[in-house]
C-alpha cells in the first residue's frame, strides 16, 4: 500500500504567534519522497496506526492491527519494526521532527534573537505534533512507561539537537550537552502542559521556562571557571579540617 505522506501537519496557528512573525503556512510542506521500500512501508504502517489509534490506544494491540491493515507479513513487520509499538512511536516522533524542521526553514532567522528562535522552534514542533493529537496523547502515555524511558530520552535529545542546529548553535564544549538537555526538558514539559491545559497555558509555561534558561545562561557566563570553583570548594573544606591557609600556601592561579 502506498504511504500517505500528508497526515500530521499544522493547519493554522501555534501556541501564540510571536510578534512580527508570519503565520505558519496553511499548506504543509511536502516531505521528501521515501528513499526505498522499507521507508515507504514504515510510513504506510504508521498511517494505518494513526487511523486505528482512537480505538486501539498505543501498544502492541495497535501494532498488530496496523500490521494486518497494511498487509505486512509477520517477517516483514519484524524486519521493519522489530520493537513493535515502540518503533511505531519513534516513527511518529521523527515524522513530526521532519515536518517541523521543514516549516521552520520557511522563516527568516536574521530578524530573530536566539531566545525568539528557540521559542519559535518549540512552538512549531509542538503544534506540528498536535495535528495528530489523539495519537500524540496515546504515544506519550506509552513512552512514559519505565521500560520505554531510554527510547523517550533518545527521541527528546535528538529533537533538541536538531532544533539547536536549526537555531544556529555550533558549540562543541560542555555547553553543547547542557543546551540540548535543557531544551529536551523544556520541550517535554511544554508538550505536557499543552495536552493537559491548552495552548494559552502552554505559551505561558514556555515563556517562563525560556526566561529561566536565559537567567541561568547569564549566571553561567559570570561564574568562575570550573578549576577555580573546584579550588574554592577544596580550599573551604581544607580550612574546616586544618584551619586557615598559611601565607606560603597561596592558591595557584586559576
Amino acid at each position: 500500500m502506498a504511504p500517505t505522506m500528508q497526515r500530521g501537519y499544522v493547519s493554522s496557528m501555534s501556541l501564540s504567534e510571536p510578534a512580527n512573525l508570519p503565520a505558519l503556512v496553511a499548506r504543509p510542506p511536502s516531505l521528501d519522497p521515501p528513499l526505498d521500500w522499507a521507508e515507504a512501508r514504515e510510513q504506510a504502517l504508521l498511517d494505518d496506526a494513526l487511523d486505528l489509534v482512537g480505538s486501539a490506544g498505543w501498544g502492541e494491540a495497535l501494532f498488530a492491527r496496523a500490521t494486518r491493515a497494511n498487509g505486512l507479513s509477520r517477517a516483514d513487520a519484524a524486519l521493519l519494526t522489530p520493537n513493535g509499538a515502540r518503533d511505531l512511536a519513534a516513527l511518529l516522533w521523527r515524522r513530526h521532527d521532519r515536518t517541523a524542521l521543514k516549516m521552520l526553514d520557511t522563516y527568516d532567522l536574521t530578524r530573530l534573537k536566539v531566545r525568539e528562535r528557540i521559542r519559535l522552534a518549540v512552538d512549531v514542533r509542538i503544534e506540528t505534533a498536535l495535528a495528530n493529537e489523539a495519537a500524540v496523547r496515546a504515544a506519550s502515555l506509552y513512552l512514559g512507561r519505565p521500560g520505554n524511558a531510554p527510547t523517550a530520552l533518545r527521541l527528546g535529545w535528538n529533537t533538541a539537537d536538531e532544533l539547536w542546529r536549526w537555531v544556529g548553535d555550533t558549540t562543541t564544549d560542555e555547553n553543547h550537552y547542557t543546551k540540548r538537555a535543557i531544551l529536551a526538558a523544556v520541550l517535554a514539559s511544554t508538550l505536557a502542559v499543552r495536552l493537559a491545559r491548552g495552548r494559552d497555558s502552554a505559551g505561558l509555561h514556555l515563556d517562563a521556562r525560556i526566561a529561566q534558561v536565559m537567567t541561568f545562561e547569564k549566571w553561567k557566563a559570570k561564574a568562575p571557571p570550573p578549576i577555580a570553583l573546584l579550588y574554592a570548594v577544596a580550599s573551604s573544606l581544607g580550612r574546616l579540617r586544618y584551619g586557615p591557609v598559611r601565607p606560603d600556601r597561596d592558591a595557584p592561579d586559576a
